[in-house]
């Protein structure tokens, strides 16, 4: 079975990837089965990288190329707690944001508080607590 079919992701859709270390990795879904929105400075490894603030980038990847060989899950995980906002506007935001260059912290802003920001309105991180 193809990597792409494993799950039916769909636009408005978080991707979860599992990493070594004690961080995943979080993408929005733009279109199906193809290209994520990713804010990739959370793939930095090792304390220093992680806890500096730094700029990011938002970019858009194929889903093969961002999960390689490892575990990925659509994880809607906030839906009990927020309504997920309509993924015909998120996207169209998501699309305006490629290329941006925002602030990354990994404490206050990092690719789970991106992935929820657009999916929920909210930037919430289940992995970071402050």
């Amino acid at each position: 079975m193809s990597l792409l079919y494993r799950f039916k992701e769909k636009p408005g859709d978080l991707i979860e990837i599992s990493r070594d270390g004690p961080y995943q990795h979080w993408y929005f879904m733009m279109e199906p089965s193809s290209f994520p929105l990713s804010f990739p400075p959370c793939q930095l490894s090792g304390s220093s990288g992680l806890l500096s603030n730094s700029n990011g980038k938002v970019v858009q990847e194929k889903l093969t190329d961002v999960v390689r060989d490892d575990h990925y899950q659509v994880k809607n995980q906030l839906d009990e707690k927020y309504k997920a906002r309509d993924p015909s506007v998120t996207v169209k935001e998501a699309c305006a944001m490629v290329g941006s260059e925002p602030q990354y912290n990994v404490v206050t802003n990092n690719c789970e508080h991106f992935a929820n920001k657009m999916r929920y309105g909210v930037a919430e991180s289940r992995q970071v607590c402050i």
